[in-house]
């Protein structure tokens, strides 16, 4: 039985191993990308009424939000381990 160090191990040598075989590193992840940008789209009009010009603007909005609110998240964490 292998401990939990030598499976974390090994997970991270297969990962990199398949990254190491990816030649399109860009189409690998477009699917996941894809789904991420989405969820902004179904968050500003979820019953998709929006025209897609004004769909997208306001997605790009609810994007830029949530990066801003990780951050100020991130900052306050620094800011609270710097305290300690």
């Amino acid at each position: 039985m292998s401990t939990p160090e030598q499976r974390q191990l090994a997970a991270r040598i297969a990962s990199h191993t398949s990254w190491a075989l990816t030649e399109d590193r860009t189409a690998r992840t477009a699917p996941g990308t894809r789904a991420f940008l989405d969820r902004f789209e179904k968050q500003v009009d979820p019953d998709g009424v929006l025209a897609p010009a004004e769909r997208a603007k306001r997605a790009e909005s609810a994007k830029k939000a949530y990066f801003l609110g990780l951050a100020a998240k991130s900052a306050e964490s620094r800011r609270k381990r710097k305290a300690a």
